[in-house]
């Protein structure tokens, strides 16, 4: 029988325990095991910087075009110097990874423990396997300056909106957010744009925190523009 995951078990009501049990078992003491994901993430990935986090379905094959899409994009960022993040798995995020791979780029994979195995993809130049969602989420945006997301479903939905939510309120600084795939997304876009903008659940402006696109090139060169664009470290400017 498979075992439940330490996000099922966060999530639990806790059932009542024994005092000879809480020191190991309780919410608790679960709070040391998280803190300890988040140094040990931080140490991994403490010398990305400026790194493109590449989000997108899990189920996309080699012989679907955006897998060759993704794979081209991810190959433009590595030759730019650009760190590459994906969830680690099968489908977009193996593709991207790929691209990284080949083109000699840093290639980094956050991989999540599931109740069905995912696996790791094959094109991982460094691979780190997390116990909690929301820990690895951090992980993708702290150490990314742009989103690039594929077409996805319902884990995807959730990275997308979680970064514009925090672009939105301000606890991030904008960064690029690229929609790849304007057919895949035009019933979304029309959504945000003629039901919940035009209803003013969000502001109008805010339809302008993400770009679409179709073409790996463009995906690129809008990230490596933003980069370029980001004022210089005062830090690294006097040590420099």
């Amino acid at each position: 029988m498979k075992q439940p995951t330490e996000d099922e078990q966060l999530l639990e009501s806790p059932p009542k325990q024994r005092p000879e049990q809480l020191f190991l078992k309780s919410d608790s003491w679960r709070v040391l095991r998280i803190m300890g994901e988040f140094v040990w993430g931080f140490d991994n990935l403490a010398d990305v910087s400026d790194g493109v986090t590449i989000f997108g379905s899990a189920r996309t094959k080699p012989d679907d075009p955006q897998y060759a899409k993704a794979v081209e994009t991810a190959r433009l960022l590595a030759q730019a110097g650009i760190p590459v993040l994906t969830g680690g798995g099968p489908g977009i995020m193996e593709a991207a990874n790929r691209g990284a791979q080949e083109a000699g780029g840093l290639s980094i994979g956050c991989n999540i423990e599931l109740p069905f195995e995912q696996g790791s993809n094959a094109y991982l130049s460094r691979s780190l396997n997390f116990k909690f969602f929301f820990v690895r989420k951090t992980m993708f945006v702290k150490y990314a300056t742009a989103f690039i997301v594929f077409p996805g479903g319902y884990g995807t939905l959730d990275e997308l909106f979680e970064a514009l939510t925090l672009i939105q309120t301000g606890k991030v600084k904008h960064f690029p957010v690229i929609l790849f795939g304007s057919t895949y997304w035009a019933g979304l876009v029309e959504w945000l744009t003629r039901v919940v903008a035009e209803e003013r659940k969000v502001n109008p402006a805010d339809l302008q925190l993400f770009r679409v696109t179709d073409d790996p090139a463009e995906a690129a060169r809008i990230v490596i523009e933003a980069r370029n664009e980001k004022p210089a470290d005062p830090v690294a400017r006097i040590l420099g």
